[in-house]
């Protein structure tokens, strides 16, 4: 049961830290539960706080930047729309499962090669040392794999999975 003392702060102060944590977000609703964790998070500490206000709003200033952390998103408020979106989600999936087709017909030393040192994203000597070769034959391995992918895949799509193997798309 919370304390009378902590109900009169938040009954008193909540359309402040409500505007507050709108700034900080950007969104009325995520605004809204970002209040309510931070005033889950204080109502423990309440009775040794000497500025409640200042706590409550480092609270939501750490809050925001955890969730922003924790989620990986980078929201961009803009007032105008982009030309174009993004890949169609599907598309990537489509041009994904045909790459892992077309790996499949490789031979297995050369697309350990590929998805090491291009889905992995190793250095060449680093792939040289996990398979027990020299740099030469993994460059060389490279070199002939992504041309039987693009003779399996064709001019388009070796454009396309080159994005993907990049991390573009």
């Amino acid at each position: 049961m919370a304390d009378p003392e902590f109900r009169d702060f938040v009954t008193a102060r909540y359309a402040d830290l409500l505007r507050t944590a709108y700034l900080l977000t950007g969104d009325r609703d995520a605004a809204q539960d970002l209040v309510h964790e931070s005033l889950v998070k204080v109502m423990r500490h309440w009775r040794r706080l000497d500025e409640p206000m200042a706590y409550v709003r480092r609270t939501m200033v750490n809050e925001r930047t955890s969730r922003w952390r924790r989620l990986g998103l980078r929201e961009l408020l803009t007032a105008a729309v982009p030309d174009r979106a993004g890949p169609d989600p599907t598309d990537v999936v489509a041009v994904r499962d045909e790459l892992l087709a077309a790996l499949d017909r490789l031979p297995v030393r050369m697309r350990t090669v590929l998805v090491l040192r291009y889905w992995e994203d190793l250095p060449e000597a680093e792939v040289a040392a996990l398979m027990g070769c020299a740099p030469g034959t993994v460059k060389s391995q490279a070199a002939r794999g992504l041309a039987r992918l693009r003779d399996v895949l064709g001019a388009e799509r070796a454009r396309l999975t080159g994005d993907l193997l990049e991390g573009r798309a």
